[in-house]
């Protein structure tokens, strides 16, 4: 089986959630710990132009096609879509955010 690799991009709801995960971090832990947790984010999803079958399906978003993936870094979901010739990075959510507000990132475009 051949590896295709795909282009990723970002939706601006994933670059807001980021900010607000550093703000948090660094109020709660400082500045050092809120820039690795950070780059932690970016760098998994940076890998995903050829990982991104190794995630599993998000439960809050299951389809027959299983495009909506999740990657779980500490407390966070990480929730992306695989489209024919990119893979969308839509949020980074804390784990304790409500399914109902998981349900709405399926409207989520990028242009």
């Amino acid at each position: 089986m051949e590896k295709v690799i795909k282009k990723v991009e970002y939706s601006s709801f994933f670059y807001e959630d980021l900010k607000s995960i550093y703000t948090y971090g660094f109020e709660i832990f400082g500045e050092m710990m809120a820039e690795i947790l950070q780059s932690q984010i970016l760098n998994v999803t940076q890998s995903l132009y050829f990982q991104y079958y190794l995630n599993p399906e998000c439960k809050h978003l299951e389809t027959k096609t299983q495009i909506y993936r999740n990657i779980i870094l500490g407390k966070y979901l990480i929730i992306y879509r695989i489209r024919t010739n990119k893979i969308e990075v839509l949020r980074a959510l804390h784990g304790s955010q409500s399914p109902k507000t998981i349900k709405t990132i399926k409207k989520i475009k990028i242009k």
